[in-house]
């Protein structure tokens, strides 16, 4: 029994080694996104939290998998199936700014993650930070923070974290 369940591992991973690889960079490179896939096949964006609550009620509010959509490889969580259609209506216009990455690293040209916990909403769009220290310094100059962030932003978009 046991030497079946090993030749059973073994066969299956092999298959994998096999598989054709259809991934693309993006979960490493363009998106902030947790390890491991959905139930919806990609990976999690925004730690779960709804994009579109947020940016209308700037308040964190956890989504559900019971709502997912999925938009360039990316899986979000919404609180309800209102967010999610309205999400799939305009993504771009509830998407994190800087693939979900923290704002005040992109600014010094790092992809650190982006914590919801630690976000602000300005002009409309949706900004996330890697702690509260961070978020803090980004306080002190918001506009100044935001503007090196989009220059750098086109700059380092398609390169991985570790690279930077």
């Amino acid at each position: 029994m046991k030497t079946s369940a090993t030749l059973a591992s073994i066969a299956l991973a092999g298959l994998l080694a096999a598989a054709p690889v259809t991934t693309t960079a993006f979960a490493a490179d363009e998106y902030n996104v947790s390890n491991g896939l959905t139930a919806a096949g990609a990976p999690l964006g925004l730690h779960g939290v709804d994009p579109v609550a947020f940016i209308k009620l700037g308040n964190r509010i956890e989504g559900s998998a019971a709502h997912t959509a999925v938009h360039d490889g990316v899986a979000y969580y919404f609180a309800s199936a209102e967010n999610m259609k309205e999400f799939q209506q305009s993504p771009s216009a509830y998407l994190p700014q800087n693939g979900g990455f923290c704002t005040f690293g992109v600014s010094v040209g790092k992809k650190f993650d982006g914590d919801p916990q630690y976000a602000a909403v300005e002009g409309g769009k949706l900004y996330v930070f890697l702690n509260e220290e961070i978020f803090k310094a980004y306080q002190k100059d918001r506009k100044g923070t935001i503007a090196k962030a989009e220059s750098n932003w086109r700059k380092i978009e398609h390169k991985a974290a570790a690279d930077l």
